[in-house]
């Protein structure tokens, strides 16, 4: 684990700029390290411990219940009793979370707010996964999805399964063409959930036609 912390702040220095999730080859095996899910190190220090470990790798944001600041740095992770420290939101702005590391989430029980920005890893069976299990299920308020390139209707309808989500953000994503059903889906899942939107309700492609 001091390899990995060791590695964090040049991860965080190249956060700024989207080509080191986005190159290939060292970088992306780089990245695949850091989501490498450690089972042995969840059983030991606890999901909230482990999943804040993981996001931090990755460039991601924490924040606790009780603190309004974010855990940014990894050697700087606060200390003290395993059960004290809770995930309320994660912010995985510009980072490398990808879909193996997924399985850092399953045991956080008090997550209210998911912010997915800029995530070039992030494709409709990260959402998948996510919407699945049963924990973030019930807790999941807030999510914002921003220019994922990745995802389509697919991966933000199967989010109608947090079943207490309240607000729902999409902008700026290519991947979904039509809107409408999505809202549609919603509506009839999720009747109280404010859904905003800065994407077009229908993509038509368009045709020639000669007269």
């Amino acid at each position: 684990m001091m390899l990995l912390g060791k590695f964090t702040q040049p991860l965080q220095s190249l956060k700024k700029f989207p080509c080191f999730c986005g190159n290939r080859h060292f970088w992306g095996w780089l990245n695949a390290v850091f989501n490498k899910v450690d089972h042995e190190r969840i059983k030991a220090v606890g999901p909230d411990r482990a999943a804040s470990e993981w996001l931090l790798r990755c460039g991601a944001l924490v924040q606790y219940h009780g603190q309004e600041k974010w855990q940014k740095d990894y050697n700087n992770l606060p200390t003290g009793p395993l059960n004290k420290y809770k995930i309320k939101a994660i912010d995985a702005t510009d980072s490398c979370i990808m879909n193996i590391g997924f399985d850092y989430l399953e045991g956080l029980e008090h997550v209210e707010k998911i912010k997915l920005c800029k995530c070039h890893y992030i494709e409709d069976e990260c959402l998948q996964k996510l919407s699945q299990l049963k924990n973030l299920q019930k807790s999941v308020l807030e999510m914002e999805i921003i220019s994922c390139g990745n995802v389509t209707e697919r991966g933000i309808i199967a989010l109608h399964h947090l079943r207490n989500l309240e607000y729902l953000l999409l902008q700026d994503l290519p991947g979904i063409t039509n809107l409408e059903n999505v809202t549609q889906i919603f509506r009839n899942s999720l009747p109280s959930l404010k859904l905003k939107s800065d994407l077009p309700e229908k993509t038509n492609k368009q045709t020639n036609k000669k007269h």
